[in-house]
């Protein structure tokens, strides 16, 4: 049978769609609407740098403008509907996903327990350093690693014995995430974090690949078994590859053809109903909206390139000397369309947003409608950030001058 081909126009379609980058925007926004976008995305991503805004934040207001902050961290603290862990970078998961995670907790003691670097950080007395961390948060309840006397270099970024433990601890699912505290971990027994019947379950390896290969596709919508491996960090690519046999078998799933920006031929996997999909896929709205850096659409750099013509790199760790654009430059995404990037710095004590810069893509020009556009999304990005006053002109003439 010959592999359904997807135009590149309905496979951008289909992938902003899946990404909730379409949708409606639910208006009130509810602490409901943030889980239930959460549980749609899969995850959301956490990052310490708030030039604009940290990554979470910016991620869910991207797809919703109504996004309140302070539901994000009832979720998690108070309602336990999140938790933290690891997929391919720190994030916030639903809850219901948590017995999948330990089969990375098992591979997580395999791993650090080889580890030298990790074992230099902990010290030759590693064991006797884990036992008295293990002891003071039973006794004293949820700690920081700015609570140990041995924290290391930096408040509460250094890596001494204690934070080391601490992180062990973690990884390995005998502790938790219990909250943040000014972006701080704090850290307390997973008992006493994770509901018992949620921490009682315990899904075979079979299951959670079958579970994360198909929750990924569900999220991806159209995928290779690489990027079903690279969606959760869950399983490897070989697993992904044995699962993608069998469940091509089961017609589960089916093989596609997918038209690249450049109009070559690609081919992945898609849903077994993926013409019902792609017919349900509603176009996403035209308005103009900045994207984080770590936005789950951008996050496989190869793919965004493929898919929308879009090579994107962030400059945080790049020498200023070395830099292309900037230091922390957004993305812009106008329609189906990657158009541009800025680089945007919020100034909060003077509640004023900076835009450094702005670059577009070649072909597009900043006509008088476009720059209005432009200037909503901004003017909505530091309405979130408490930085209503916008500067750009200096940006902006120099894009109009080319």
């Amino acid at each position: 049978m010959t592999p359904l081909t997807i135009s590149n126009a309905d496979a951008r379609r289909l992938f902003l769609h899946s990404h909730a980058l379409s949708g409606p925007h639910a208006e009130p926004h509810a602490a409901e609407d943030t889980l239930t976008l959460v549980r749609r995305l899969g995850f959301v991503q956490l990052d310490s740098i708030n030039t604009v805004e940290r990554a979470h934040h910016l991620i869910l207001f991207s797809r919703t403008p109504h996004y309140r902050r302070e539901h994000l961290e009832m979720l998690h603290h108070d309602e336990t509907a999140l938790f933290e862990h690891w997929t391919h970078d720190a994030s916030l998961i639903p809850i219901e996903f948590y017995p999948h995670w330990r089969h990375r907790f098992q591979a997580a003691k395999a791993r650090i327990k080889e580890n030298p670097r990790w074992q230099d950080r902990i010290g030759p007395d590693g064991a006797k350093v884990i036992r008295n961390v293990r002891a003071r948060i039973r006794r004293e309840g949820g700690l920081m690693a700015r609570d140990f006397e041995d924290k290391g270099k930096g408040a509460w970024w250094g890596w001494g014995p204690s934070k080391t433990a601490l992180e062990t601890l973690w990884r390995t699912g005998e502790l938790a995430i219990a909250r943040r505290e000014g972006f701080e971990k704090v850290y307390d027994l997973a008992e006493r974090v994770i509901p018992e019947p949620i921490r009682g379950e315990r899904p075979s390896r079979t299951a959670t690949t079958d579970w994360a290969c198909r929750e990924a596709m569900t999220r991806l919508g159209l995928a290779t078994p690489q990027e079903l491996a690279a969606f959760w960090k869950l399983v490897s690519i070989d697993r992904a590859k044995a699962w993608a046999v069998a469940a091509l078998k089961r017609k589960e799933i089916v093989d596609v053809l997918v038209e690249g920006a450049d109009g070559t031929l690609r081919p992945a996997l898609a849903p077994a109903d993926i013409e019902d999909c792609l017919h349900a896929a509603p176009p996403p709205p035209e308005e103009m909206r900045f994207l984080s850096p770590f936005d789950p659409a951008i996050r496989d750099r190869k793919r965004a390139e493929r898919l929308f013509g879009f090579d994107y790199r962030i400059e945080v760790f790049v020498p200023e000397a070395k830099r292309r654009y900037g230091y922390y430059v957004l993305p812009l995404i106008e329609g189906d369309r990657f158009i541009g990037r800025a680089d945007v710095k919020a100034h909060r004590g003077e509640g004023r947003l900076e835009v450094k810069g702005i670059w577009l893509e070649p072909g597009m020009k900043l006509a008088k409608s476009r720059e209005r556009a432009v200037l909503r999304a901004l003017t909505d990005l530091g309405s979130f950030t408490g930085t209503p006053e916008i500067d750009a002109d200096a940006a902006l003439r120099r894009t109009k001058a080319g």
